[in-house]
């Protein structure tokens, strides 16, 4: 997969935050991939709010029994951006 420009600086926030220990664009890891994270969003009212919280508290249930653990010191702002990145997929 090639990025350019914003995608490139998103995906190094996401590596500074850990994100891709569990995740990546394009195939199941840990967690789900970006990609069938976005179509299950996809059209969903309000679906960058109940992403961010999601990935803001943890929780379980959306993708079976795996565990999204919580975010507490990801900042407001880097949390919307890869957020919206994810989202974008």
């Amino acid at each position: 997969m090639i990025f350019a420009g914003t995608a490139v600086a998103d995906l190094k926030l996401a590596q500074k935050e850990g994100c891709l220990g569990c995740h990546s664009v394009d195939k199941k890891l840990v967690g789900p991939a970006w990609k069938d994270v976005a179509a299950k969003y996809k059209g969903a009212a309000g679906a960058e709010a109940k992403l961010l919280k999601k990935v803001r508290e943890g929780g379980k249930g959306n993708w079976g029994d795996i565990i999204q653990p919580p975010n507490t010191t990801t900042s407001d702002a880097d949390l919307k951006m890869l957020v919206k990145f994810v989202l974008s997929q």
